[in-house]
């Protein structure tokens, strides 16, 4: 019998985004990012814990502006994808099917916006299906 699909709430949310960073924390290449521009956690957890209320529920709690704080890290399509296997591995863990399904759905179109976003601060017009790589040389 397939287990019913429950319905996304603020518990669920929460603790999607506390397992989530506790994992972005100890993880070797998305850590040292994260250590250097937070110094207190908590405040970015219940800004996160916003973020995704409005993304997934329609609340309105998030009014930040999350492109201009991505713009200026030393990231590329590589720390997407890799942003994206640590969140699904979460959301599959936490979360039955149906909504781990609908999380990834918009954590991929937020971390395209993101990349492409990223990309265009850095004068680099990506194609339909190109990835913005840094220039290892480019001093962000």
């Amino acid at each position: 019998m397939a287990q019913e699909p429950i319905a996304v709430d603020e518990t669920l949310i929460e603790a999607v985004v506390r397992t989530f960073y506790a994992r972005i924390r100890k993880d070797y290449m998305l850590g040292p990012i994260f250590e250097e521009h937070i110094h207190d956690w908590e405040p970015h957890l219940q800004n996160m814990f916003a973020f995704w209320s409005s993304v997934m529920l329609h609340t309105n709690r998030y009014n930040g502006r999350p492109m201009p704080k991505h713009v200026v890290l030393p990231i590329d399509a590589a720390h997407f994808d890799h942003w994206l296997e640590i969140f699904k591995n979460t959301v599959e863990e936490l979360c039955v099917r149906v909504d781990a399904e609908l999380f990834m759905k918009k954590a991929t179109q937020i971390a395209h916006s993101l990349e492409l976003g990223l990309a265009f601060n850095n004068k680099v017009l990506l194609q339909p299906g190109e990835r913005y790589i840094r220039n290892k040389d480019h001093a962000l």
